[in-house]
């Protein structure tokens, strides 16, 4: 396999509740960019008693929208994936609208500290004044009026990040989790060092294949109807990414810049930033893994070699 089957077919309804599984309604900010593709996804789950996943951002069109779907229910939960400002500051005010509980693995950190000068790219991006009324842990459940939403936490694309298994909302239909921007059916999720580490989300990768679950309603996109499938295809292909940058360090290649060049020929221009983070959290695992070597902490500007004994 060289990776898995993406699926671009989605219709995000902007501003509209969209029923999508028994008790779940899905609605999509109107945010679309390289990065949100048609926007980020929120979930409401429930029927007079509901939680709400990912609110997202603070955008005046959508918490009325949300409201607009939540009138003559009681929100009791605002269940947070992560703290990037697509997923998580709209919870603030639906709390504060609504009363509910705000529940999450925690307020945002990086997955590692900051080398010596240097700067997080992403921190403009990440919503720090995040603080979560009850902080889940692995496998903390919290629960509404027929509902239960169970806490699989899956770092990796953030340290903070955590996807959500549905339970109860109709007896023996279960088997969905909300997978948030940890698996996409449209696009691989960004892994960025310092926010993200590859190390962690492969291992959150395993984690989820080793569940036996029907049905994923991502942070942005469509849903993903064959899950296994779909992991062992990104699994696979990070797994060719990696063989890539080794390529390019076998062929002389030194610096991400040019390994970029080389591997995300075809990628839009416009993430080959995103792209660059991306191979650099590739070879932090090599590095952690005795495969690669550099002088110093490895960084986007780093002079990188083979080392001895490492693969073939």
């Amino acid at each position: 396999m060289d990776g898995p089957d993406f699926n671009l077919d989605f219709q995000p309804a902007h501003g509209e509740a969209v029923t999508v599984a028994a008790g779940v309604q899905r609605i999509t900010v109107n945010n679309p960019g390289p990065f949100t593709f048609h926007g980020t996804n929120s979930y409401i789950v429930g029927g007079k008693s509901v939680a709400v996943i990912d609110p997202g951002p603070e955008d005046e069109a959508h918490f009325q929208a949300l409201m607009t779907a939540l009138k003559g229910r009681e929100v009791t939960h605002i269940a947070v994936s992560h703290t990037h400002r697509d997923h998580s500051p709209l919870a603030r005010r639906l709390k504060a609208r609504t009363g509910a509980l705000i529940v999450a693995e925690g307020p945002h950190r990086a997955a590692r500290l900051l080398h010596e000068g240097e700067i997080n790219p992403f921190a403009e991006s990440s919503d720090i004044d995040f603080v979560p009324d009850i902080a889940l842990a692995d496998g903390d459940t919290v629960e509404g009026d027929g509902w239960s939403l169970t806490a699989l936490l899956t770092p990796g694309h953030t340290a903070n990040h955590a996807a959500f298994a549905l339970g109860g909302t109709v007896p023996g239909d279960t088997g969905i989790v909300f997978s948030a921007d940890h698996v996409m059916a449209w696009a691989t999720s960004i892994v960025a060092p310092p926010d993200g580490s590859m190390t962690d989300y492969m291992a959150s990768l395993e984690k989820l294949l080793g569940r036996d679950d029907r049905l994923y309603l991502p942070g942005h996109g469509g849903p993903v109807t064959e899950p296994a499938a779909f992991l062992r295809g990104l699994r696979a292909h990070r797994r060719m990414r990696e063989r890539a940058v080794m390529e390019r360090l076998r062929a002389g290649d030194r610096l991400i810049a040019d390994m970029v060049k080389v591997i995300y020929q075809t990628t839009d221009p416009r993430l080959h930033g995103a792209a660059a983070l991306s191979v650099l959290a590739h070879i932090e695992d090599l590095v952690e893994r005795g495969q690669v070597e550099t002088d110093g902490p490895p960084s986007l500007d780093r002079i990188y070699r083979l080392a001895p004994g490492g693969a073939a």
